[in-house]
């Protein structure tokens, strides 16, 4: 039991945690809520509004209701949410799911998941009581975003973990984790780009191994061995991904992690550590091409490795090399992912919060925009996205973890690149593919975030708000020839990803979408 566990690694967290469990569950509740709105979700025969409420046909018979207003993105929810259903108020996340009638595996993995998450957001919560802050530093900024996935019902699952564990491991409790450094033979390692020569030992190589993995993982591994050596660091906004502290510098680690976060167990394929370099430098060409090298950089994966079992690269056992945040900063600025601006409440900006996304949208969209048309997609949501501040003020745009990006072979031989070797399946022209690469995290989640917490916090109109975002995009496309990339901008809908129907879904790890109003769509 959780409390149990609790009690055993944190007695002191024990109070705060009770306290916190009924505003995580009307969380994670309303999330649900969202998508039972949004998604086309299994066991619903239809939606209405009705003075205020949103009511919700099921094929079993009956319906749910709740206010319109919980089902709404980033919605904030009192800790009392329920919805109503025929035979009273449902209070908690599995229950309201039980309502579809589904007797699936996915759907009773989702339950737990969805109770996992509630666990977690509370222990979150807990170790965070007290004023949204500006962060200190870059890493700071990671460690803020207590709440996780701004959308997500799962926004805190981590299945696989105790409470001891995430505790030791999650960023939002602001630990320095020891990373295992595994060594490797030469003849068992698959690797590409270039491995650091801190991570090598004679003629063997070094793979730094996150604890978790190390005690749960390796053990099916009895003939490889950690030394003794370890390499502390801070988990950054992707627990898996961490900072080195006082070794390693200019370099992030990415870990494989067989813990399941969100929709994904996260692992290393093969494909991300054969690809992940040859795509730094593709990418990076584009931008530089592109003309745009001064307003987004591209944090490069220096390498990847992973060892071979029974003759095959391990996901389990991979690790990537990828540049710093704070290689790409100058003294007194700091790298912000744009999710922790809405997990800040906006603390990082000063001033004219118009003016501020103004000068965001300015930095972002050219890059972005323009790559697309010469066929590079960047998944560019808020966790992927960092904005470089200097006295508050945007200054440039950082973008990472290539592995999500989507790239177009026509649209770059147009313009003068060659797509190398992939072993992943990124490359494809399907137009509607890109633009839902893109436009799906950029526009239905960074923008649509910020909108949100600049209107909450700030004041701000989000008409006024949508107008910076819309005329900075009409600047781009004055001078780009894709009048078809423009019109899915402006168009009348935009793309969200179903992350329930996904994980309702026979194959829980293929992406779905469905389609929202884009606020764009009045300011074409």
């Amino acid at each position: 039991m959780p409390l149990d566990e609790l009690s055993l690694a944190r007695p002191d967290l024990v109070e705060p945690f009770t306290a916190a469990l009924p505003g995580a569950r009307a969380t994670v509740l309303g999330r649900l809520w969202g998508a039972f709105a949004r998604e086309p979700l299994p066991g619903v025969l239809g939606h209405r509004r009705d003075a205020g409420a949103l009511v919700v046909g099921l094929r079993r018979g009956g319906t749910l209701s709740a206010p319109e207003a919980g089902a709404r993105p980033f919605a904030e929810v009192p800790d009392d949410f329920a919805v109503t259903g025929p035979d009273g108020p449902i209070s908690g996340p599995a229950e309201l799911l039980g309502r579809l009638g589904l007797r699936t595996p996915a759907a009773d993995r989702l339950a737990a998941e969805l109770d996992n998450s509630v666990i977690n957001l509370a222990l979150a919560r807990a170790a965070n009581a007290g004023e949204r802050a500006a962060p200190a530093d870059s890493a700071d900024a990671e460690q803020a975003v207590v709440d996780g996935h701004p959308q997500h019902p799962c926004c805190r699952t981590r299945t696989g973990m105790s409470v001891a564990d995430v505790l030791a491991y999650a960023p939002e409790h602001h630990p320095v984790v020891r990373l295992a450094l595994l060594r490797v033979p030469a003849d068992r390692w698959q690797g590409a780009g270039t491995w650091p020569r801190q991570l090598r030992d004679g003629g063997a190589l070094l793979l730094p191994l996150h604890p978790w993995q190390r005690d749960h993982v390796l053990v099916r591994h009895p003939g490889l061995a950690v030394v003794e050596e370890t390499v502390p660091a801070r988990p950054l906004l992707s627990m898996r991904t961490l900072m080195p502290v006082g070794t390693l510098p200019g370099c992030h680690i990415k870990t494989a992690l067989d813990v399941q976060v969100t929709n994904y167990r996260r692992t290393i394929s093969p494909a991300e550590v054969a690809d992940g370099p040859p795509l730094s430098d593709l990418v990076s060409a584009v931008v530089d091409k592109a003309g745009h090298g001064g307003s987004l950089r591209i944090l490069r994966e220096l390498g990847g490795g992973a060892v071979r079992v029974d003759g095959r690269p391990s996901a389990s056992l991979a690790a990537m090399i990828r540049e710093s945040t704070e290689s790409h900063l100058g003294a007194g600025e700091i790298a912000v992912p744009l999710t922790a601006v809405h997990a800040t409440g906006a603390a990082v900006v000063p001033g004219d919060p118009v003016r501020w996304l103004a000068d965001l949208a300015g930095l972002i969209l050219p890059p972005a925009l323009t790559l697309l048309s010469m066929g590079v997609a960047l998944e560019a949501h808020g966790q992927n996205t960092l904005v470089v501040l200097r006295d508050g003020r945007p200054v440039r745009v950082l973008y990472r973890d290539l592995d999500g990006v989507r790239v177009s072979p026509r649209r770059l031989a147009r313009c003068g690149f060659t797509l190398p070797g992939l072993l992943g399946t990124r490359a494809g022209d399907d137009t509607e593919g890109l633009h839902t690469k893109l436009f799906g995290a950029l526009v239905s989640g960074v923008f649509s975030e910020l909108v949100d917490v600049l209107g909450r916090t700030h004041g701000a109109d989000p008409r006024a708000l949508w107008g910076v975002v819309a005329e900075a995009g009409r600047r781009v496309y004055a001078d780009l020839p894709d009048r078809e990339d423009e019109a899915a901008f402006f168009g009348d809908t935009m793309p969200l990803k179903a992350t329930i129907a996904m994980r309702l879904a026979r194959n829980p790890g293929s992406a779905q979408w469905t389609r929202v109003p884009n606020p764009l769509a009045p300011r074409r």
